[in-house]
């Protein structure tokens, strides 16, 4: 049939298609991150000592350095899909909604960025 209630089309408040997209992205960086975390997890729990000498050099080997880029930007994605659901479902005012757009979608970029180049920073030989 159609596109909600009639009413509905003509408002533009019918189905956007976008639902199932965004609720796979979510179980997939759920799932991503049901891997990877406990991965990380386990394999720092091996290390010999927590000094700064052995947690760099385990980051700078290329499985830690590439599953720790991996983490971060599974994360930071995976976090912002749900920030995104609480806006679309609370935030109503324009000013308001405008201001928190910019930050649900800078934030979780800023962060994953900042984490992936300080990884690549340590796997290349930085300090």
């Amino acid at each position: 049939m159609g596109n909600g209630t009639s009413i509905g089309r003509v408002r533009g408040l019918g189905s956007s298609h976008q639902g199932t997209h965004h609720w796979l992205a979510s179980r997939l960086t759920a799932v991503g991150n049901l891997i990877l975390l406990p991965y990380l997890l386990i394999s720092l729990l091996l290390l010999p000592s927590y000094d700064f000498a052995s947690v760099h050099g385990w980051a700078a080997q290329p499985v830690a350095a590439t599953a720790l880029i991996l983490t971060f930007i599974n994360t930071f994605y995976h976090a912002r899909l749900g920030v995104q659901v609480m806006l679309e479902d609370y935030v109503h005012e324009a000013p308001g909604k405008l201001l928190a757009w910019v930050f649900v979608n800078f934030v979780p970029f800023a962060g994953a960025a900042f984490g992936v180049i300080s990884v690549i920073r340590i796997a290349l030989g930085g300090a």
